[in-house]
C-alpha cells in the first residue's frame, strides 16, 4: 500500500461530503494567515518600543499602541476559536461519517463472500475483526488528524515560509533548507519502522484470535486442565508483541532525538544571521522575533512530522489488510439468472471432484447420483466421508472443481443462488444461535411471519410448551437456553422457512430420546411430497430413505434401498450393524418383548 493508492481508495468515501471538506480547507486557509499574526505584531511591538525608548517617551505616550496590541491580539484569539472549532467539528464529523460509510461498506461486501472466504487460514474470525476495527480506526484518525493537524501545521509552515522569504530572502532559505533534511531523516525513520509494524498488525490478529479460540473453548480447557498451556501460548504472543513494540520504541527515541538536533540547529542558524543583519543596519530588533517566531512556524509541523509518519504509516500498514477484504472481488458468491416459478428439487450430479480451498488431498471424487423429486434420499457414511461437503455443493456453497450438478435438469451455477436456497430449508447438527430473543431466532426462517405463525413452527418443533414455561417466553434471550432446545430452535426455522427441498445433517444429534422421537414425527410430516436429503447415524432416519447412498473416503461405494444395501454384505451392513450394535438393539429387544 502507497500512500497515492491509499487516498484513491479514501477518496470515493470523502468525496460524498466535499461540503465538509471544502469548509474545512476555507477554516485551515485562515487559520494559516491568523497564525503569523503574533510575529507582526511582535516585531512592530518591539519596533515601536524601542522608537519610543529612543525618543524618551513615557509610559502614557506607550498607552495607545498596547491598546493597539491588546485589541489585535484578543481579535484574533477570538477568531481561532471560532476557527479551531470549526476545524475540529467539522474534521470529527469526517472520520465519524467516513468510519460508518467503511464500516457499512465492509460489512456489505463480507456478506456477499464464498463459503471459501471465512474457511481459509488467514481469515478466521478474531484476525478479521482485529483487521477491520484497526484498518478502519487507522484510517478513518489519519482523515480526521489531516484536516485538525496536518493540513492547518503544513499551511502555516508554507505561510510563514513565504513571509520569511519576502522579509529576507537568506533567512528564509536558511529555514527552508532545514526542511527537506528534517523530512528525509523521518522517511528513512518510516522505512525502518514498517516491517516493525506489519510484524504488530500480524502478532495483534493472532491474539485477537488466540483470545477467541479460549473463550470459545473454555469448557474444554478447563477439563483437560490445559490453562497452563494457554497461557504459554498467549505469553509467548506476548513477547513477540511486545519486542516488536519496544523495537518501534527506541528507532523512534533514536531518530526524534536527531531531527531535535536539526532544529535546533535551525533556530541557532536564524538567531545569528538575523543578529548579523541587525548589526549591519540591514534589519530592525525587532525582526529578529519576527523571523524567530515565523520559523517556529515553519518547524512546527516538522516537529510532529514523527507523529503525521506515525499516523501514515498505521493507515498505511492497517489499510492493506482491511482494503484486501474490500478488494476480494474473487470471493463474491457467482450467480446465475435462472428462477423458475417452481423448484420441484431433482438434482443429479456427474462426475463431481471437489477439493476445499488450501486443502492439497481432494474430497469428493467422481461422484453420481440422482436425488429425485418428493423423495427421501440418505447420505450415509463415516465421520469425514465427504456426507457434508456434498450438501454443502448442493447448497451452493461451494462450486466443483469438475463435473456438473443439475437441479431440475438445469446446471446449478446458471440458478440465482438466492433462489435456489430460498427453497432449501438446511438443518445442521450444530446451528448458530444469534443474540436475540427466541422469538427473533425462529423468525429469521420468515421475517414477515406472524407470531401465530412463529408459535406454530415452534410447536411443531416440540418447544412451544418449554418457552412458555420461560419466565420471559418468547422474548427470553436463546442463548440461555440449552443446547436442546437451541436445535430445535434451528428446527423451528426451518418450519417456518416450508421449503420444498430440506438438508438435514444430523438434525436431532444433541436431543434427547423423547425429544429426537417428537422431532422425527414432526419431520415425518413435513416430508411428505418434498425432496429430503438426510444424513445421520440414527437408524430411525436412515431406514425410511426411499434411496441410501454409502460414502467412503469421498466416493460413492453403495447406493439401494436399505433392504438391498443390508443383504448386499457391504459397507452399508458393517454400517448398519455397528449402529444396531450401539444401541444395544439385542437387549432393547428382549426388554421390549
Amino acid at each position: 500500500m502507497t500512500l497515492a493508492r491509499l487516498f484513491r481508495n479514501l477518496r470515493p468515501y470523502v468525496r460524498p461530503y466535499r461540503r465538509l471538506v471544502a469548509l474545512a480547507l476555507g477554516l485551515t486557509f485562515l487559520g494559516s494567515l491568523t497564525a503569523q499574526v503574533n510575529a507582526w505584531v511582535l516585531r512592530y511591538t518591539v519596533d515601536s518600543i524601542s522608537t519610543l525608548l529612543d525618543e524618551h517617551k513615557s509610559l502614557i505616550d506607550g498607552l495607545g499602541l498596547l491598546f493597539l496590541i491588546t485589541g489585535i491580539l484578543v481579535s484574533k484569539e477570538l477568531l481561532n476559536v471560532v476557527i479551531q472549532f470549526g476545524q475540529k467539528y467539522y474534521g470529527e464529523r469526517l472520520r465519524i461519517l467516513i468510519s460508518r460509510d467503511l464500516a457499512q461498506t465492509v460489512i456489505e461486501k463480507i456478506l456477499t463472500y464464498k463459503l471459501a472466504f471465512y474457511s481459509s487460514s488467514g481469515n478466521q474470525p478474531g484476525k478479521l475483526q482485529t483487521r477491520i476495527d484497526r484498518g478502519i480506526e487507522s484510517l478513518t484518525r489519519l482523515v480526521q488528524n489531516f484536516f485538525i493537524d496536518i493540513l492547518p501545521l503544513f499551511a502555516n509552515s508554507l505561510v510563514a515560509l513565504a513571509i520569511m522569504f519576502n522579509a529576507n530572502i537568506y533567512v528564509g532559505l536558511l529555514a527552508f533548507c532545514t526542511v527537506p533534511i528534517y523530512y528525509s531523516i523521518s522517511r528513512i525513520q518510516a522505512k525502518k519502522l514498517l516491517g516493525s509494524r506489519r510484524t504488530i498488525r500480524a502478532l495483534r490478529e493472532s491474539k485477537s484470535q488466540g483470545i477467541l479460540s479460549i473463550l470459545e473453548s473454555i469448557p474444554v480447557i478447563k477439563s483437560f486442565l490445559r490453562e497452563d498451556i494457554e497461557e504459554t501460548k498467549q505469553m509467548h504472543l506476548q513477547s513477540d508483541l511486545t519486542g516488536a513494540q519496544l523495537r518501534i520504541r527506541k528507532t523512534n527515541f533514536f531518530f526524534d532525538g536527531l531531527k531535535s538536533f536539526v532544529e535546533q540547529i535551525g533556530v541557532v542558524g536564524i538567531i545569528l544571521l538575523t543578529t548579523y543583519f541587525v548589526l549591519t543596519g540591514q534589519m530592525s530588533i525587532g525582526a529578529i522575533m519576527f523571523h524567530l517566531l515565523l520559523f517556529n512556524n515553519v518547524s512546527a509541523p516538522i516537529r510532529r512530522l514523527h507523529l503525521i509518519y506515525d499516523q501514515m504509516n498505521d493507515a498505511l500498514v492497517y489499510s492493506e489488510g482491511f482494503f484486501e477484504i474490500l478488494d476480494a472481488r474473487h470471493q463474491v458468491e457467482e450467480s446465475g439468472s435462472y428462477a423458475p416459478a417452481q423448484l420441484k428439487g431433482r438434482f443429479q450430479l456427474r462426475a463431481v471432484n471437489f477439493t476445499y480451498p488450501e486443502n492439497t488431498a481432494p474430497t469428493l471424487h467422481d461422484i453420481n447420483l440422482d436425488i429425485e423429486p418428493g423423495t427421501i434420499t440418505a447420505l450415509v457414511g463415516l465421520s469425514g466421508a465427504g456426507k457434508s461437503t456434498l450438501i454443502n455443493l448442493l447448497d451452493t456453497f461451494y462450486r466443483p472443481d469438475s463435473g456438473s450438478i443439475l437441479l431440475d435438469g438445469v446446471p446449478l451455477q446458471d440458478y440465482n443462488t438466492a433462489f435456489v436456497r430460498a427453497n432449501i430449508g438446511l438443518v445442521l447438527q450444530k446451528n448458530h444461535i444469534f443474540n436475540g430473543s427466541v422469538e427473533e431466532n425462529i423468525r429469521y426462517g420468515d421475517p414477515s411471519a406472524r407470531p401465530e405463525a412463529i408459535e406454530e413452527a415452534a410447536k411443531r418443533a416440540f418447544l412451544h410448551e418449554q418457552i412458555m414455561a420461560l419466565p420471559q417466553s418468547y422474548a427470553t434471550p436463546a442463548m440461555t437456553l440449552s443446547g436442546g432446545q437451541q436445535q430445535k430452535i434451528a428446527i423451528a426455522r426451518m418450519f417456518l422457512k416450508n421449503p420444498p427441498v430440506i438438508f438435514l445433517d444430523e438434525p436431532t444429534a444433541s436431543l434427547d430420546a423423547v425429544a429426537t422421537e417428537q422431532i422425527k414425527n414432526s419431520m415425518d410430516a413435513i416430508k411428505k411430497g418434498r425432496t429430503v436429503v438426510v444424513i445421520s447415524h440414527s437408524i430411525s432416519q436412515i431406514i425410511d430413505a426411499d434411496c441410501i447412498y454409502v460414502m467412503e473416503s469421498g466416493r460413492i461405494v453403495e447406493s439401494g434401498a436399505h433392504e438391498e444395501l443390508y443383504h448386499n454384505n457391504g459397507s452399508y451392513k458393517k454400517i448398519f450393524d455397528a449402529m444396531a450394535r450401539s444401541l444395544n438393539v439385542d437387549k432393547i429387544a428382549r426388554t421390549l418383548s
